[in-house]
């Protein structure tokens, strides 16, 4: 497998795809808020509903990172005019694409697990 890594430079220095890959995903919540929108029929949430579903996450972390994956483009905000407002979360194609990377890597730290045991 050839990804052309940097051999003599410091990888941080570099156009590094897995680095580029990280400053998007890597974040504490952000892949299980991906895994639950994924998950979702529809591939869609209401906010309230995530609040819920990740447990452990304030509001404000949620927005946030609500915030930078929909700037980033896997996840599409709609808002609807209601009383209360209604805000849904959908992947964007584009994070649609992600989603068998992740499963790969959830499959693999199964397996790395199950070995470590």
């Amino acid at each position: 497998m050839d990804m052309n890594l940097p051999r003599d430079e410091n990888i941080y220095g570099t156009e590094c795809p897995i680095l580029y890959a990280m400053r998007i995903i890597g974040q504490k919540w952000k892949l299980p808020i991906l895994w639950y929108i994924s998950d979702a029929e529809n591939r869609t949430m209401r906010y309230k509903e995530l609040e819920r579903r990740v447990v452990g996450i304030t509001a404000t972390m949620l927005t946030k990172c609500l915030r930078e994956l929909a700037e980033d483009g896997l996840i599409h905000r709609e808002q609807y005019n209601t009383i209360p407002p209604t805000v849904e979360y959908s992947l964007t194609e584009r994070g649609c694409t992600l989603i068998p990377a992740l499963e790969s890597v959830y499959r693999w730290a199964e397996g790395q697990m199950t070995a470590k045991k």
